[in-house]
């Protein structure tokens, strides 16, 4: 596919000297996820069907213990939904997309792919998590090659990646991209190259935005979904006081998570409480929060969360009352926040729900941050700069 004509950049485009020539973005934005999960270079749909299919017990380290089968499983389906949101991100936001999801065994047919490439149309890597050390010693030598043929890097790290993931260090210096929930970052940050662009930005939701319908007139229960690795003290305090206070419209589960199929189920509830990283006994966890108030708002559920463990993470979301927060184990202010949340009237969960599908999923994070990255690199186009990351 050829490029879009060349235009004249004029003084209203603030990026271009007037009369200076400029060739638009490419109208064809390829990016691959590296999951994993994933085996060679496939399209986002057809991997998505696939997963549902794995044999799980060659992918676990008991093939004999249905726990690790199960976790397995859920962990699988998330990321997969991530491949979903990112190979659906809205047109309006960005160039029209060509999604990709790779493991291992496809990063060389993914180089031979960004070889064959129209020369100015973007092809993009993408990490989450801590799936880049997934790669091992090969980290440096395939990010070397592929950014020789043109392919450009972008990481949403979700947690604290720079102190936490030995190889950070090996894959900063290819990133043109990274989104992280650290502040500040950690020393190995100095080896990001002087034009990355570092946004700060949490865990959002895996969905697709309105994806779930919103209810009208939702059961008025507590739904609490943790995880036996979040099951501390503090926590079993808060929810025996909770059984306490509020009995039968309070629900708890603990299996880790949802099928990402059955998540729309508990919309039927009008309150989510939402445990926060710091309650986590994985190191990782321990200093960020968890992406459940997202997709519960997402859901038109109203999200009621503890304060993190630095206290601004979620800050922004609560001044605009989008969720509701309590101080770290004060008790009367948890039903308090949750009594509230039980009286939210219908327009202002409206308001929130319509808020998280539009800001705070997957697909919309890292559209605005490659529509923006984008614009900075062909500053005569101004249709790529819809969102402000």
């Amino acid at each position: 596919m050829g490029a879009l004509p060349s235009c004249t950049a004029s003084s209203s485009h603030s990026g271009a000297p007037p009369g200076i020539k400029c060739t638009a973005t490419h109208d064809f934005v390829t990016i691959c996820l590296f999951l994993p999960w994933a085996k060679e270079l496939e399209p986002v749909d057809r991997f998505i069907e696939r997963i549902h299919h794995l044999d799980l017990r060659k992918e676990v380290s008991d093939p004999d213990n249905p726990s690790l089968i199960r976790m397995a499983a859920l962990d699988s389906q998330w990321h997969a939904e991530c491949a979903r949101c990112i190979g659906t991100v809205q047109p309006k936001r960005l160039p029209r997309i060509s999604a990709m999801v790779t493991g291992r065994e496809g990063l060389a047919a993914f180089g031979q792919a960004a070889l064959r490439r129209s020369r100015d149309e973007p092809f993009w890597l993408m990490f989450m998590g801590q799936h880049p050390k997934h790669l091992g010693p090969s980290l440096q030598t395939a990010g070397a090659l592929l950014q020789k043929v043109g392919v450009r890097f972008v990481y949403y790290s979700f947690d604290n990646a720079s102190r936490n993931m030995e190889c950070f260090g090996t894959l900063a210096p290819f990133l043109n991209i990274l989104i992280h929930d650290e502040s500040p970052l950690g020393p190995a940050a100095e080896l990001l190259p002087a034009d990355c662009a570092r946004i700060h930005r949490s865990w959002v939701a895996n969905l697709v935005p309105f994806s779930a319908p919103f209810v009208e007139a939702p059961e008025r229960k507590i739904f609490f979904l943790g995880s036996q690795l979040g099951l501390t003290a503090n926590r079993q305090r808060q929810m025996d006081f909770l059984r306490a206070e509020f009995q039968d419209r309070f629900i708890a589960s603990h299996d880790h998570s949802l099928d990402v199929g059955d998540r729309t189920s508990v919309s039927r509830y009008k309150v989510s409480l939402c445990p926060e990283g710091r309650m986590f006994t994985a190191p990782a966890m321990s200093s960020a929060h968890t992406d459940r108030p997202f997709w519960s708002g997402c859901l038109g559920m109203v999200p009621v969360c503890e304060d993190s463990a630095t206290g601004g993470r979620l800050e922004s979301l609560a001044a605009e009352r989008l969720i509701l927060r309590y101080p770290h184990e004060d008790l009367r202010s948890l039903k308090e926040r949750c009594e509230e949340a039980l009286e939210m009237p219908t327009e202002d969960r409206l308001r929130l729900y319509n808020h998280f599908n539009r800001h705070e999923t997957v697909g919309a994070v890292i559209g605005d941050a490659l529509a923006v990255w984008m614009q900075r690199q062909n500053p005569c186009d101004d249709s790529a700069a819809r969102g402000n990351p």
